[in-house]
């Protein structure tokens, strides 16, 4: 296929949002975004695959990657989308729709591969949910990332991102304005941090236990990316949600030197 002329184009309501987010995003927090997207990837085809700990993850990783100038679409609950005016929003602005649990799940992933195919951004959670990890450290992933690599071939970029969870917490509605008032006092700091390709070479969808060493390969790179953010946090975080419950049942082992 012709990306350069199929080439999906963000809307302007996509647009609007992004800088919308840094709006939002300012007065609650102090937010540092390092790494770079190389140009040529910036229109896509592209995977931007970002470890997921607040319900204030998707704000947040809006506005950074507006200030790294990429509008990816993505992949986010079902729920939202009926959601009676977010829901409207969110499919003009391309995002993909996933409805975990049901049997049109898969439709998902054969949705975000043509999107990728036509030359779009696709930003994806591989850990399928907020991470439960006692250390809030990367869980071991799902495989519809790394699948959705070797359905269309597109580069992947981990995306680290720490602090949100100082924030919004993770009961969100519940203890909301508390959050929101700590945070418009404080002004913690939120680090998002892209990184460099992941390695995926010697790996193809015929390769046995492919999709889930190309998984392990791209939650390594989330991990090795995200040791710098919290560097003086390096075990448990310094800030505790009393409401956030912890599962140890899906612990991705790798603790990267630091």
């Amino acid at each position: 296929m012709d990306t350069a002329r199929a080439a999906w184009q963000p809307p302007a309501i996509w647009r609007a949002a992004q800088l919308l987010a840094r709006a939002v995003v300012a007065p609650l927090a102090r937010l540092e975004v390092s790494g770079e997207i190389p140009e040529a990837l910036r229109r896509g085809p592209l995977i931007l695959a970002a470890n997921h700990i607040s319900p204030f993850d998707p704000i947040v990783l809006t506005a950074a990657c507006q200030v790294r100038k990429v509008a990816p679409r993505i992949m986010a609950t079902g729920g939202l989308f009926r959601a009676p005016v977010i829901g409207a929003l969110m499919r003009r602005a391309g995002h993909i729709r996933v409805d975990r649990g049901t049997a049109a799940v898969g439709r998902a992933l054969d949705d975000a591969a043509a999107a990728v195919a036509a030359g779009s951004v696709v930003l994806v959670y591989p850990e399928g949910r907020i991470g439960l990890d006692p250390g809030m450290w990367p869980e071991r992933g799902k495989t519809g990332a790394a699948r959705l690599a070797f359905a269309c071939g597109a580069p992947v970029i981990p995306v680290a991102q720490w602090g949100s969870h100082e924030v919004v917490p993770y009961r969100t509605p519940k203890g909301l304005p508390r959050g929101l008032i700590q945070a418009l006092l404080r002004r913690p700091v939120i680090r998002v941090h892209f990184g460099t390709p992941v390695d995926l070479a010697g790996l193809t969808p015929e390769t046995p236990g492919a999709a889930r060493r190309a998984t392990d390969r791209i939650i390594d790179a989330i991990t090795d990316a995200l040791v710098p953010l919290r560097r003086d946090e390096p075990e448990r975080p310094r800030h505790v949600d009393p409401g956030r419950p912890t599962d140890t049942s899906r612990s991705h082992r790798r603790r990267p030197p630091a």
